[in-house]
């Protein structure tokens, strides 16, 4: 076979993945990280650029594009359901008041609706909601520290960030492979 698929990448080096290795913004060139609580923070950290790479260059059409109907599922309602998710986090290990759901019951997936204003408040809540949740991780050294209501351990939050973030990169592969064909690594 003498084409490339459609569906290959901007990589060079190698045009079957996302981007040539040297170039990958998840590579920063060192070691792994040493000990527990480096690791967890480098693989969350890993899956939400993941999950921002799978958006990249998508207008705001292809972004609230439901790819798999009858599914509410798209690119734009994971970048809306995943700011959600962290502010979810966050109530888990703090005291007081939790804080209001973002979008309403179910109004992560359906409000994704094709705007680029609804696009641009997306990425900016999920940001915000990152920072947030990365800030109240950082006043807590003890990763079995059982905290807020929900007594939970930041190592079980912790964990279960990185397995809500890898599942969704997988759906945004799919969703991205239907929208413009772009898949893999």
């Amino acid at each position: 076979m003498s084409e490339q698929p459609e569906r290959w990448g901007k990589a060079s080096v190698y045009p079957d993945m996302w981007v040539d290795p040297d170039d990958d913004p998840r590579d920063s060139g060192s070691p792994s990280p040493e000990g527990e609580r480096a690791t967890l923070l480098d693989f969350l950290t890993s899956y939400r650029m993941t999950l921002l790479m799978k958006c990249d260059g998508l207008d705001a059409e292809q972004l609230a594009r439901r790819s798999v109907p009858p599914s509410t599922m798209s690119l734009l309602g994971l970048l809306r359901h995943l700011a959600e998710v962290e502010r979810d986090w966050r109530n888990w290990i703090t005291d007081g008041e939790p804080l209001p759901k973002l979008y309403g019951e179910g109004g992560d997936f359906a409000g994704a609706v094709a705007d680029p204003a609804v696009v641009d408040e997306a990425y900016a809540t999920l940001a915000r909601e990152q920072a947030a949740l990365d800030a109240e991780l950082a006043r807590h050294d003890d990763l079995g520290e059982r905290l807020g209501r929900e007594d939970v351990a930041l190592r079980e939050l912790m964990v279960h960030g990185v397995d809500e973030y890898a599942r969704h990169c997988g759906h945004a592969d799919l969703l991205r492979e239907c929208v413009d064909g772009r898949v893999g690594q």
